[in-house]
């Protein structure tokens, strides 16, 4: 016999979409810690039931339910808390691959950040059972067996046996990709910082200065970052071959990963544990929420472990792609005439130098013998006091192909300034120096 959509009633179909999270939540239940049970696999079957279920109660109205409200909201404690475990669980399998330095404080941190994920989901557990017999929804019978969740790390490695190290490397695509990750790193700088905040200090940047809307754009710019190093750069794993586009790799894998939490974290506090509305509803079930998830350990695992890793390593693998950059870059030298009248004040300088940071690679000013750095201002200033002292009229810049073609455009509309030292339009290839 057929069956339509709507010949399936709403008590059937929720025991249905309930299933898989509760016999979940019963498997859970029934260890008393959490160790070595959340693997990526359980991770995954959390992550799928609970989304599946959240998504069927979305559909049916129960946002807007008092008597359903609550089960809905346990179901998305259940799927953010599980996609930040996931991704957390990938970190400390991955580790040891990533050839990463000084890696072991993250990985302790990360262990402690594992911990309270793990904790939490035990804690929800039986509520989300409780909840599920209060709505008279069947609980299943029997429960998961310990085998079905293995971890993804056995004892034996398959055999290495495609080889890419003497892979032609796409020099213009690694350098596209080094300066793209120094460009996102340079922007992320806003956020740094050195040192744990206190919680009454986390709570007054978020989410005000640090929230899910400003993490997301920067987790796609880097997963764009490392899907394009992966088609264009290397095919192969991590223990072989260029050991120091590899280590970029690990740099943009880890950053990924823990933006990737950071965000999950950020949005079920803004969403589920902050912004609770008016109705009593909401807040009975945003206190229910608290007993079973400290939302100021999340915050501060949230800021002081993920934002803050991220910030280290966007820190760290800045001298290492600026390496990669520069042993990848094409270089030439161009002749250029100084700036007519006023020669190389303070805004010439500064644009000059603009150029060759937005590029990343590396370029110098040639005075004679003397050498300076054309990323940085003082140095072009520097530079500017001996061409005005030995009446130079013309200087060589040499370095990165990319930054000579602009500074040419540059001098010849005479560093976007007339002989006044006022300001003209730029030319269309340089509106970013705006």
């Amino acid at each position: 016999m057929e069956f339509s959509v709507c010949d399936i009633s709403f008590s059937e179909k929720v025991r249905i979409y309930s299933h898989d999270l509760l016999k979940s939540c019963i498997y859970i239940s029934s260890f008393d810690t959490p160790k070595y049970i959340f693997t990526k696999k359980l991770y995954s079957k959390l992550i799928s039931s609970s989304q599946l279920l959240e998504d069927f109660l979305d559909f049916h109205g129960a946002k807007n339910n008092k008597n359903w409200y609550l089960y809905r909201e346990l179901s998305a404690a259940v799927r953010h808390l599980s996609l930040a475990g996931y991704s957390q669980r990938h970190l400390l399998n991955r580790l040891s691959f990533y050839d990463i330095p000084d890696s072991a404080e993250f990985g302790k941190e990360g262990e402690v950040t594992q911990e309270f994920l793990t904790n939490a989901i035990m804690s929800l557990a039986p509520t989300i059972l409780e909840e599920a017999r209060r709505l008279k929804i069947p609980i299943p019978e029997g429960n998961y067996d310990q085998d079905l969740f293995p971890g993804v790390i056995s004892g034996e490695m398959l055999e290495y046996d495609i080889d890419d190290e003497d892979k032609i490397q796409q020099k213009k695509n690694i350098v596209k990709i080094a300066s793209e990750f120094l460009g996102v790193a340079k922007t992320f700088e806003q956020f740094g910082f050195y040192e744990p905040y206190t919680i009454e200090e986390i709570k007054e940047i978020v989410p005000d200065k640090i929230n899910e809307v400003e993490v997301r754009g920067f987790e796609m710019l880097v997963h764009n970052l490392q899907s394009s190093f992966d088609t264009y750069a290397i095919h192969g794993g991590y223990r072989f071959g260029n050991r120091k586009l590899k280590q970029l790799r690990s740099y943009f894998s880890v950053v990924f990963h823990v933006l990737e939490i950071v965000g999950r974290l950020l949005h079920f506090y803004e969403r589920h544990l902050l912004e609770r509305g008016y109705k009593s509803v909401y807040k009975k079930a945003g206190d229910r929420l608290d007993s079973h998830i400290n939302t100021d350990v999340l915050l501060e695992r949230t800021i002081n472990y993920g934002f803050y890793y991220a910030c280290h390593f966007f820190s760290e693998g800045r001298e290492l792609a600026s390496d990669i950059l520069n042993e990848n870059i094409e270089r030439s030298s161009i002749k250029v005439r100084i700036p007519v009248k006023l020669g190389f004040h303070s805004r010439p300088s500064l644009l000059v130098a603009k150029i060759v940071q937005y590029y990343g690679g590396q370029v110098e000013m040639c005075v004679g013998e003397k050498r300076f750095d054309a990323s940085s201002v003082l140095d072009i200033q520097w530079a500017g006091g001996l061409i005005q002292k030995e009446n130079i009229k013309h200087v060589v810049f040499e370095g990165d192909v990319r930054s000579l073609s602009d500074i040419e455009i540059l001098a010849s509309v005479n560093y976007g300034e007339d002989t006044m030292g006022k300001g003209v339009p730029f030319p269309k290839e340089l509106k970013y120096l705006k």
